[in-house]
Order: structure tokens, then sequence, then C-alpha cells
């Protein structure tokens, strides 16, 4: 189980509103004691952060918002007295328009090997006036800006899949690789773990850059896919490569290194090509994510995921919440905006679903907290550039990146140090008072003991371990399987209770459970006698 940290809303040190590595380390006894055994760093780079540190000036140092080196290697040797791994945000498919290549590019002519590290064109039309393609970039707008030349004239035009300030490297030329060879050992030579790979079916976009039979679809979807841009087969190589750096460092050191890829891809078929033997360890399985909260859907999508990933002897890699996903709570729950009722024992309940599920299993920060997502937030506070180029709060970000609440009756309860004054970069609701996690501990039935205890249970019962499940008869509305030769697990998914699959007291329950009930939204474990 690996814990997802986004730096900048996890726990300031310093006063500024900002989160911070100090401030991740300070946090590490909160995690140890929920039980991961590992944290994905979310990208601190130096950066212009026009995507909240997506676009890297520098992939071998640290921004001075979130600390520097020194307090970096002072955060991962405190992980490791503790037993947590650390994992990086690693961005190979953009960088920022700030990073030193990119501006030596634009101060290139034409043809140029620097503008070959990414990808350059020239225009369509009279004078070179229209972009090269009719792509259209996944934060809205088209994914060809252009550039004026060294001689102050209009000139080629670069590809960005994101924005603008995040244009795209052109992995057909080898020093990319080359360079991201060399920021993988600078890390991995400072102790860590491995690599979350952001946009990982990315990288490489079909040579001839050719137009799209439908541009907008990835703004549409605000997915990966247009098949021109993304899962290309030659990225498959750069994960051969990756891997076989990984396995040098494990062979000297005998310490695994993990690599985990962002991959959405069509099919948990195409998927499961990712984590080939001598390619990812793991990539994200986003259908339960994107799932609706129906029992056949559910089932659909777990049982895809066993057959096309787990079936080819890899690990499924299980999520229901990230940095760029409206939250379980309201998502589950909707019209509700804080997340009482319905959507919380849902989210309750798909928690010791996915606990129960036989492979890895990554969780968000705040979910073990039940935190809603913020839909109130005024236009004037927002940061997300997809608000910024489209003007539209459709599948805006900002909502689940607010800062975590730690203790206190209002804002900025305890995120910041200082006065309450003291001004998180995003606003907290003064309902997150009910959330802070000083609460979340001394209530035995809260979100944070849940989680706790089936963390504990996981790694406790060799029946959650690596295995199969095998699905049982279930009522409509119910999914029930069995784990190992005496777990069940089970999960209504309506709100009428319905016959426990299994006599006697659960295990484990997301909500009341009396013996030989399942209550409606509520998921269970049992052991068998």
């Amino acid at each position: 189980m690996i814990y997802q940290v986004y730096v900048r809303s996890f726990l300031d040190s310093t006063g500024d509103g900002i989160g911070d590595l100090a401030g991740v380390r300070a946090g590490l006894p909160y995690l140890k004691k929920l039980g991961v055994d590992g944290i994905w760093l979310s990208p601190f780079y130096p950066s212009p952060q026009h995507d909240h540190g997506y676009d890297v000036a520098d992939y071998c140092d640290v921004d001075p918002l979130f600390g520097d080196l020194d307090e970096f290697d002072r955060l991962v040797g405190a992980a490791r007295r503790l037993g947590i791994k650390v994992l990086l945000d690693i961005v190979p498919n953009h960088c920022s328009s700030e990073h030193p290549w990119f501006r030596e590019a634009l101060a290139a002519p034409a043809g140029s090997p620097a503008r070959a590290r990414f990808h350059f064109a020239d225009g369509r039309g009279p004078d070179g006036a229209e972009p090269p393609n009719n792509w259209h970039a996944m934060f809205g707008g088209p994914a060809w800006s252009r550039v004026t030349e060294p001689d102050g004239t209009p000139g080629q035009w670069y590809l960005h899949m994101f924005t603008p300030e995040q244009p795209d490297w052109n992995w057909r030329e080898p020093e990319v690789a080359a360079e991201f060879d060399r920021v993988l050992r600078f890390w991995l030579d400072r102790g860590v773990d491995g690599f979350r790979i952001d946009v990982a079916a990315g990288l490489y976009k079909h040579p001839e850059l050719p137009d799209s039979d439908d541009p907008e679809a990835d703004a549409r979807t605000r997915d990966s896919v247009n098949p021109l841009a993304w899962n290309q087969p030659e990225v498959h190589d750069v994960w051969r490569r990756w891997r076989s750096i990984c396995e040098e460092y494990t062979e000297r050191d005998g310490l695994d290194r993990l690599l985990v890829g962002e991959v959405s891809v069509p099919t948990a078929r195409e998927h499961a090509r990712y984590v080939r033997p001598d390619e990812l360890h793991q990539a994200f399985f986003f259908d339960l994510l994107s799932a609706s909260w129906d029992a056949d859907a559910f089932r659909k999508v777990i049982s895809e995921a066993m057959q096309d990933i787990a079936g080819t002897g890899s690990t499924v890699t299980w999520v229901l919440n990230n940095h760029d996903q409206v939250r379980t709570v309201t998502r589950y729950g909707e019209p509700a905006t804080e997340g009482s009722g319905l959507g919380a024992a849902r989210a309750r309940a798909a928690a010791l679903l996915m606990l129960a599920l036989p492979g890895a299993a990554y969780i968000y920060q705040g979910e073990e907290l039940g935190l809603p997502e913020v839909v109130d937030l005024p236009d004037d506070v927002l940061t997300d550039p997809i608000f910024r180029r489209t003007g539209s709060r459709a599948r805006i970000r900002d909502g689940c990146r607010v800062p975590l609440p730690w203790s206190g009756q209002a804002s900025p309860f305890g995120f910041t140090p200082g006065t309450e004054s003291a001004k998180p970069w995003l606003p907290q609701p003064e309902y997150f008072a009910e959330y802070a996690t000083d609460r979340a501990l001394a209530d035995t039935r809260s979100f944070w003991h849940l989680y706790r205890d089936g963390l504990q249970l996981r790694s406790q019962l060799p029946q959650l371990g690596e295995g199969t499940l095998r699905w049982l008869d279930a009522p409509p509305g119910v999914l029930a399987f069995e784990r190992g030769d005496d777990l069940v697990c089970a999960v209504n998914f309506g709100t009428a209770p319905t016959p426990a699959p299994v006599s006697g007291t659960p295990l484990l329950a997301s909500g009341p459970c009396p013996p030989g009930v399942l209550s409606g939204s509520t998921a269970a474990w049992w052991i068998r006698s």
C-alpha cells in the first residue's frame, strides 16, 4: 500500500502556506501509524509552477518552495528508519518551457540539434501560419504554439499536449533517452526506491504527426485518447531500458526498485502490455476509479483486470482517488457536497473492497480522512491550468488538492504554523474541522481507523496477499468473493440490507453490520469457521 503525498498540500513547515519536504518528514510518524508501506511524492523539482510542478525546469534539484537537496536527503533517511519506501514522480513526456534545453531550442535555428529534442515543425498554409496538424491539447486549445525565430520573424511551431508551458520531448532523439538515464541514476544514487511515471503511455508520437480523425478527443475526455499521440509501440522500449537500470541497482544492493506507470489505455488487455516481466512493475488500473457505483460495473472491471493483467503473472495496481480526480466521497454521493451520508458510506465500502483485492493499492492523501471534494472554491483562487485555458470549471482539479486539515476548529487547521490568519495556498472550508487528523485518530468509527484496521489485516492475513479471487453467488446488487480458502469479502451496492454470505460477526466492516446481515452501502470481511 502506497500513500500519495501531494507535497504542496500535505504539511507546511515554514508558514508560507505551501506544503514542503520538511512537512512530509514531520508527517512520517502519522503515516507509519496508518500502516502504509511507502509514499509517492508529487513533483518538487524547480519549476515555474504553471501546472504545479508537472512543468519541470530541472529534474535533478529541489524547488526552493519545497526545500533543498539536503532536506530531501533527510526525508529519505527518516523514511528508511521507519521502514517507509520513497517513490518520486518523474515527468518524461514533457518539461517546462523554462528548461535550459527548451530555452536553447528557442534560440537555435530551425533544423538544429537543439530543436530535435522537441517536436518543432513548420506550419501549414500561407506563410506557415496554421499549426502543423489539427491536434488539441488535453487541457484545451491547440496542441501547437508558434515561436518567434531569433531574427524576430514568425517561425516554427512546437508541440505541447498539455499547456504551452509544457513542451513535449521528442523521444525519437537519442539524447533525450540518455538524459533521462542520467536523471534516474541521480535519484537512485540518493536512495529513492522507485518512480511513479507521469503519462507513461505517452512519450512517442506518430512519426508523421498526421491529422487526427477526432482532434478534440483528449480535451473532451481529459484523457489520453488520441491514438496518434499516445500508446505508440516504441514506448515499451523505454520501460525495458528503465527496468534494466532499476535491476542494476537491485543487483548492487539487494533492494527492490519500483516503476509504477500512469497508464491510460483503452482496454485491460492493452494495459497488461505495460507490466510484462521486463517492463513496468506496476501500472495504475484506472477502470476501478472510473466505474460507477454499481455491482455489475465493479465486477466487470475487476474480472477484466484479473483475467488480462493478473492472468499474465503481473500485479494489478488498484486506485480509487488521486490528485486529478473528484474524491470518492463526493463522486459516489453527488449532489452532496460535504461528504456526509450516502457518499461517505459508499466510499468506506469501496475502500474495504479495494483492500481485499489481490495486488497493490494506492491511496491519495485525505482519502483516509474521508475528505470530500471542495466544490465551491471561488474563481479567483483557482489555479488549475484547465480553468485558466478554458474558463470552464468542468473537471478542474483544485477541489481535491485543498491542503489537509490536521487539528483545530478553523483554517489553517494545523496545516501551516502560526496564527489562524495564516493562509494555505488554497482556502480550506469551515467543515474541514470535522475531518482533522486529530479528531479522526480519536474516533474509532472514523475513516482513518477503517483504513488502519484494513491495512493491518491486509499485512497479517496470508489470504490477502497475492493470488486469485473466486466470485461467490450473491443477491442482485451484491458482490461477494473469496480469497484463499476462507476469507470472504462482500459489498452491498444497494441501500437495503440483504442476508450476509457468511454467518457470524464480520472480521471488519465499513459500517454497522449485525451477524447474518449485510447492511446497505456496506462492505465486510469474514473468516469462514
